[in-house]
C-alpha cells in the first residue's frame, strides 16, 4: 500500500476547528436566551451554556474525536500514544451507556464528564502530534475531493435552519430563506410531544448528524495514510458507519420539521439516534459496508497506479 509513514493533521484540525466552533455557538446560545426558548433543558447563564456544551461534547462530538485520536495516536506513532488514544475511545463511547445522553433531560450531569474528558484527551493528543511530528503535508487534491466539497456544501444549505438556531435565531426571519424553511412557525410535533416551533432554537440532533457527515467526509482523506493496511481499513469502516449514520439523522430531522410538519406527507422516519434490531440499523450497516469497501476498491486500484509511476 503506497502510503506516508504517517497521516497528516490538516484534515483532523478541520475538524477540530468545526466542533470548536459548534461548542461555542451552543454555549453562548445557552447562555444567553431562557431555558423556555430552548428544548428540554433548564437553568440558564454561562452555567447552562456550559452545561449544554459539555453534552454537545458528548454526543455527537465524541464520536468524531474517537476518529481525531486514532489519527492522532498514528501520527505520534508510539505504544503511549496508541493507549492514550484508546482510553480517550472507552471514554467517548460511555455516552452508549444508558441514561447518560437522556433526550428528554439534555442538562449536564457528572457522567457526561467522562466523554468530555475523553474529548479532551483526543485533543490533547492532535497537540502532541503537532508539537512532536507537525502538520505534515495533505494529500493533493483529486476529483474525489470535488465529490466531497460538493456534498458538504449540500449537507449545509440542507442545514441551514439548524444552523439559525444553533446561534438562536430563527430562519424563518430571513429574506427569501423564510419562504422556503420552515421554523419558527408552531406546528403539532409527531409522537405526542406538545405543539413547539417547527425548528426550536437551539442544538438539533439533525445538525449533529451533519457534522458526523462532514467530519466522516472530510477524514477519509486521511485513511489511506494510516500506517497499516489494518488500520487504515478499520478507519474507513469507522468512518463509513459514521457517515450513514450523519446522513440518517439529518434526514430523519429534515424530515420531521420540514415535511411532516409542513403537511407534505404523514409518513415519518423512526428516529434513529439509538442503535436497535430494527429493519432501518440493518440497512445502515448494509449500506456502510458497501461504502467501505468501495472506498477501499478505490485506495487499492489508485495505488496500484502510483506504484507505476516511475
Amino acid at each position: 500500500m503506497a502510503t506516508t509513514s504517517r497521516p497528516g493533521l490538516t484534515e483532523a484540525l478541520v475538524v477540530w476547528t468545526l466542533g470548536g466552533a459548534i461548542s461555542l455557538a451552543t454555549l453562548v446560545t445557552y447562555a444567553r436566551l431562557p431555558a423556555e426558548e430552548l428544548y428540554n433543558t433548564s437553568g440558564g447563564g454561562l452555567e447552562a451554556g456550559a452545561g449544554r456544551a459539555l453534552v454537545f461534547l458528548g454526543y455527537s462530538f465524541s464520536i468524531v474525536a474517537i476518529a481525531l485520536a486514532w489519527i492522532a495516536a498514528a501520527r505520534v506513532g508510539t505504544s503511549v500514544a496508541a493507549v492514550a488514544a484508546g482510553v480517550a475511545a472507552i471514554l467517548c463511547a460511555t455516552i452508549a451507556l444508558p441514561g447518560v445522553i437522556d433526550q428528554s433531560d439534555l442538562d449536564a450531569r457528572p457522567v457526561n464528564a467522562l466523554a468530555g474528558l475523553g474529548v479532551a484527551i483526543a485533543l490533547a493528543l492532535t497537540a502532541l502530534a503537532v508539537a512532536a511530528r507537525g502538520v505534515g503535508r495533505p494529500r493533493a487534491w483529486s476529483g474525489a475531493d470535488a465529490w466531497r466539497l460538493l456534498a458538504i456544501a449540500l449537507l449545509f444549505a440542507g442545514a441551514l435552519p439548524w444552523i439559525f438556531a444553533e446561534v438562536g435565531f430563527y430562519v424563518s426571519d430571513a429574506p427569501l430563506l423564510g419562504q422556503i424553511f420552515l421554523a419558527e412557525e408552531i406546528k403539532p410535533s409527531p409522537g405526542g410531544e406538545p405543539s413547539l416551533h417547527a425548528v426550536h432554537l437551539g442544538r438539533h440532533h439533525g445538525m449533529d448528524g451533519v457534522l458526523l457527515a462532514t467530519a466522516a467526509l472530510v477524514l477519509f482523506r486521511v485513511s489511506r495514510d494510516m500506517p497499516s493496511r489494518a488500520q487504515a481499513l478499520g478507519l474507513a469502516a469507522y468512518l463509513s458507519l459514521m457517515l450513514v449514520y450523519g446522513l440518517a439523522n439529518a434526514l430523519q430531522d429534515f424530515w420531521t420539521e420540514q415535511l411532516v410538519k409542513r403537511g407534505t406527507t404523514s409518513s415519518t422516519i423512526p428516529s434513529l439516534i439509538r442503535p436497535s434490531l430494527s429493519w432501518a440499523w440493518g440497512a445502515m450497516l448494509v449500506t456502510a459496508a458497501l461504502i467501505c469497501l468501495a472506498a477501499w476498491r478505490v485506495v487499492r486500484v489508485t495505488d496500484r497506479q502510483e506504484d507505476r509511476i516511475p
